[in-house]
């Protein structure tokens, strides 16, 4: 269900080097290489002189200092969180240290709805529980330096507290792990929504911008087509499980089966968590039926 995604497996940052990518955007990648991360979560650097940080990254030194010395000479006006995934925002606290920065998020760490009995989160990225933004960004808001303003998007759906920023000067947004070129986004209770994730979708779809710098890979070129194909990469999943539904009542491990053919094995728990938000979302709708709350335990039927 993905052949109509345009992925770019390739990637051309190397580890702890900063490179121009933009005429007013620097990054920086971390090397934390995995199946849930590509190549590394990368870190972007706003403007010149007085400049922003976007996602600084997990709670390793190495790259705070590889960050620091590519900062050298300017001051961190805002350090700017997409989301509290440990990939993305524990070395918030040391750049903050370092910098006398504020942090900048939508808010503190939180799940979608309540983790039921019976389920496990397998993701690299845990929630950052300790993380509390200094300042709290709701939809619209904007921050400011010299030659350049980032605009606040809410795109819950990820997680709760996703947020995408828009550097308007530009034609450009900073998309985190809304949108990203070589994987689509992991959707995952209890962090993440279906329901949530695909409204962000269809809101990010209306946006004038055509490059989006995501929190891992490489810069997506022609964003409004990418968005698009990663929509009715949903739906497809979406008719799959319903399709699978339709031949009898099935449980998680069966549809992840059915429907992910090939999958690579250590992705195995986030693909069942992807289907169970997949069938939170077919259940509040009434397409789907099950016993109790949608759980990653629970038996589904065709209503």
């Amino acid at each position: 269900m993905t052949d109509d995604i345009p992925f770019d497996k390739t990637f051309d940052l190397e580890p702890g080097v900063v490179k121009e990518i933009a005429p007013l955007v620097r990054a920086i990648c971390v090397g934390n290489a995995g199946p849930f991360t590509f190549k590394g979560t990368v870190t972007y650097i706003v403007g010149r002189g007085t400049v922003a940080v976007i996602d600084p990254g997990p709670d390793d030194q190495r790259h705070v200092n590889a960050l620091l010395a590519a900062l050298d000479g300017e001051t961190v006006s805002h350090i700017v969180l997409t989301h509290t995934h440990r990939d993305h925002s524990p070395a918030a606290a040391s750049l903050k240290a370092a910098t006398g920065a504020p942090t900048c998020a939508e808010g503190p760490h939180r799940v979608s709805r309540p983790l039921h009995i019976g389920e496990i989160n397998p993701l690299d990225a845990a929630g950052d529980t300790d993380f509390r933004p200094d300042i709290t960004l709701a939809d619209g808001d904007e921050i400011s330096g010299p030659g350049w303003t980032l605009e606040a998007i809410t795109t819950p759906g990820h997680c709760a507290n996703h947020m995408a920023y828009a550097l308007k000067e530009t034609n450009a947004l900073f998309s985190g792990d809304h949108v990203m070129g070589w994987s689509t986004s992991i959707v995952a209770p209890p962090d993440g929504a279906m329901s949530d994730y695909m409204a962000s979708l269809y809101k990010i779809a209306e946006r004038r911008e055509t490059v989006f710098f995501p929190g891992h890979g490489n810069v997506i070129r022609d964003a409004p087509r990418f968005v698009q194909s990663y929509i009715r990469h949903r739906i497809g999943r979406e008719e799959s499980i319903l399709h699978r539904l339709g031949k009898g009542e099935a449980d998680i491990p069966t549809l992840v089966r059915a429907i992910y053919i090939g999958i690579d094995p250590r992705l195995v728990g986030a693909a069942g968590l992807s289907v169970l938000a997949h069938l939170e979302d077919l259940v509040a709708r009434g397409k789907v039926l099950t016993e109790g709350p949608p759980s990653i335990a629970g038996h589904y039927r065709l209503a």
